[in-house]
């Protein structure tokens, strides 16, 4: 979370007050991602993200905002964003289109175990059943559009070999949209970036299990199939970060959670090995975009294509099986 737009503390505290949040105490920029401008702020009523949209316009981001506040009004937890007097969340600061949410209990668990994973299996279920009699609706931003817009662009950056994997794996995906089974999968809004820092825990001090204490960052959400919601978290939850290789008993943990609570259509079984490669193919593009043709801004840190490149190549190498996906 970089910052692109400077927010003075003064400022700061105006917005907040203005919408009735309390007298601001503390604040702080974050640093980890890279699309919009983030602010830690502590009022003397509670802590809060203050969160500055750099890509998204204040047209796109209802959608975003209301999904989020949808899902906590059905127990899901995640950040429930501040209205204002007229009902509004999305605002204005500095320029830009502004949301504050409350900030989640906890921290991430950036090496997770299987409780960890099946926490996130079961969850990311229930909110794909909570979003079903979600009323808007808008496309999945960094989806087969865009990566066929994208490839292209980021071709003459990459080695030969690269590239003819990147052309190949397009066209495949392409070939995959285009199959019946593919159109009658189940969809409807998804998170489309859930990885292992956009999830929250907090570890009871009696040492008992994890309890999952929250999803965000839903700013990359979007209405696509649930079962690439799915192939993103397993390539991220449940791989081998060094060499990107399935973890077997990471993955079957995932799975058997998030099947208790919604069980898979058997066109979703055959065709989750396929969407491994579509989540590993957008990330992979997303990271050579943002690497190659970056944009300024304080505390940015660009994540590494390359590990994508070896997730891609492993789900190409060793798709997910029926083993892989059982307990």
């Amino acid at each position: 979370m970089a910052v692109y737009t400077e927010v003075s503390f003064d400022e700061a505290a105006h917005f907040l007050q203005g919408l009735e949040l309390g007298t601001l105490q503390s604040m702080a920029g974050c640093s980890g991602g890279i699309e919009n401008t983030n602010y830690f702020v502590t009022t003397d009523q509670a802590p809060y993200v203050l969160t500055l949209f750099e890509r998204l316009s204040a047209e796109q981001l209802p959608f975003y905002l209301r999904l989020m506040k949808h899902l906590a009004h059905h127990g899901v937890p995640v950040p429930d964003p501040a209205a204002n007097r007229d009902g509004d969340v999305v605002h204005a600061l500095n320029g830009k289109p502004a949301a504050v949410v409350n900030r989640l209990r906890g921290k991430s668990e950036l090496a997770p175990t299987v409780q960890h994973c099946a926490l996130v299996g079961a969850m990311l279920a229930r909110m794909h059943l909570a979003g079903r009699d979600f009323s808007m609706s808008q496309p999945n931003l960094r989806g087969l559009e865009w990566w066929n817009k994208t490839v292209p662009v980021v071709l003459p950056f990459v080695p030969a070999d690269q590239a003819a994997l990147l052309q190949s794996e397009l066209a495949y995906q392409n070939h995959v949209s285009a199959l019946p089974a593919y159109g009658a999968l189940p969809r409807g809004p998804i998170h489309a970036d859930l990885f292992r820092d956009n999830v929250m825990f907090e570890t009871p001090a009696d040492g008992g299990p994890p309890v999952l204490t929250g999803f965000f960052d839903f700013y990359f959400a979007g209405v696509d199939t649930w079962l690439f919601d799915i192939a993103v978290c397993l390539n991220d939850w449940c791989i081998d970060l060094a060499s990107g290789a399935t973890d077997p008993e990471r993955t079957r943990a995932f799975m058997a959670a998030y099947t208790a609570v919604r069980p898979l259509q058997a066109a979703e079984r055959s065709l989750l090995p396929a969407m491994a490669r579509a989540g590993a193919l957008r990330f992979w593009l997303s990271r050579l975009w943002d690497l190659h043709l970056p944009r300024e801004a304080n505390l940015l840190q660009a994540h590494d294509p390359e590990h994508f490149h070896r997730v891609l190549r492993q789900r190409i190498l060793y798709p997910l099986t029926t083993t892989d996906l059982t307990a």
